[in-house]
């Protein structure tokens, strides 16, 4: 049976912590709920130790509060507003019990913006670089139908989804990315350390070297006095990379050439068709109109041409066009997202089956990945191996050439 590292509150809205033995979450919140306790998180304490909390963990920069701490302070408040809590004191609370001063600050500045008069959405879009539109769309829309805590939840459940899928994506490709690092280390060490030791000896042998070593020998004498300069390079590079990418024209280009590409093209694809839906059906779903919830669904594409695409659907459904063929025109989304939308406004459950194609395209976008690293390892593994063989193979060949050259 597993075991959960749980938080929660009690009866007097103070809150705990603990560890408990139960066979889902669901069940540990059933368990608390009998003893008059609240449920607010529940982890399953794994057996990978603290390494693997770490490959696990949320890796997030930015400007306002990491994702997982916006779904953290969501789902509490929700559970706190479920629990007939007031909104001031749900807000107090969360300012008592937030983690850095950050989030605290954020926090207090919305309980002070609501003891003021100010709805939580009105609050929220005075911090634009926290709470997504998306994010403030959905509570707005909540409290217009008096249904606040439960679109928080449904908000929240939105959060960890995305973040459990980027974190899945992440804990993946650790391994990867450190064996690519271990591998050019590697032979950086062979090429501008262990070759140089040789020289000196193949110097005084006056012995003509092998071409293969030859060429080893002068790459790793331009990498060792140019290495510095060829960083720097890289770092331009990117940098202007990074700065073509902002032209509108330059960005298409890109993503229409990466869409070409078999594997990486589809799933750049099923990853949008994902967010669009996901985001789409939870839009629906807590009562904002369509044309309104494809404005917002637009903006959290990260796809110019996904977006693009949204954009025009929007332009077509709000002269009254269907909007499975309109996404369906340019061919970008798969077929399988757009006979799922159509089955939905047919039935009249297009909320419902855009969530549907999202679990589905979530799903699909997972198992990728997870063959995609799983095919990467021995890909390198094996590629490093022929490298390092290589230049292993070149210093013997020149070693036996100084034999026969003695003899």
């Amino acid at each position: 049976m597993p075991t959960f590292r749980y938080t929660y509150v009690d009866a007097s809205g103070k809150r705990n912590r603990g560890t408990m033995d139960a066979p889902s979450a669901a069940v540990l919140a059933d368990l608390l709920h009998n003893r008059n306790h609240f449920l607010l998180r529940a982890d399953q304490v794994g057996g990978g130790g603290r390494l693997a909390d770490i490959l696990n963990a949320d890796i997030t920069f930015t400007r306002g509060l990491p994702k997982s701490a916006i779904a953290q302070m969501t789902r509490e408040l929700a559970v706190m507003l479920e629990a007939g809590q007031d909104m001031d004191r749900a807000l107090r609370f969360l300012v008592e019990t937030a983690e850095g001063t950050a989030a605290r600050n954020i926090l207090q500045s919305l309980r002070d913006q609501v003891r003021g008069g100010k709805s939580l959405a009105a609050s929220l879009a005075d911090h634009p670089k926290v709470f997504s539109r998306l994010y403030i769309s959905l509570v707005r829309a909540s409290e217009a139908g008096g249904q606040l805590a439960p679109g928080l939840s449904h908000l929240a459940d939105l959060l960890e989804r995305e973040n459990k899928l980027t974190a899945s994506i992440q804990s993946a490709m650790v391994y990867p990315v450190l064996l690519i690092a271990a591998s050019i280390g590697t032979v950086l060490i062979l090429l501008t350390y262990v070759l140089p030791q040789f020289t000196p000896i193949f110097q005084q042998a006056g012995a003509r070297l092998p071409a293969q070593t030859r060429l080893l020998i002068a790459i790793g004498d331009f990498v060792r006095v140019n290495g510095v300069w060829l960083l720097l390079l890289v770092v331009v590079l990117c940098l202007a990379g990074y700065r073509a990418l902002q032209d509108r024209k330059v960005r298409l280009a890109g993503e229409k050439l990466i869409a070409k590409i078999p594997v990486a093209g589809d799933l750049v694809r099923k990853g949008q068709a994902a967010r669009l839906t996901r985001t789409l059906g939870t839009l629906l779903q807590n009562g904002v109109g369509l044309v309104g919830a494809l404005g917002i669904s637009r903006d959290v594409l990260s796809n110019l041409t996904a977006a693009v695409i949204v954009e025009q659907a929007q332009a077509k459904v709000k002269e009254g066009a269907r909007l499975a063929p309109a996404l369906g025109a340019d061919g970008f989304f798969p077929l399988q997202t757009i006979h799922l939308l159509q089955l939905g406004e047919e039935t009249g459950r297009l909320g419902e089956m855009s969530l549907r194609a999202a679990d589905i395209h979530d799903e699909q976008v997972h198992q990728v990945v997870q063959r995609l690293v799983s095919l990467m390892v021995p890909v390198i593994t094996i590629v490093m191996g022929i490298v390092v063989a290589a230049i292993v193979g070149s210093l013997l060949v020149a070693m036996l050439s100084l034999n026969d050259l003695a003899t």
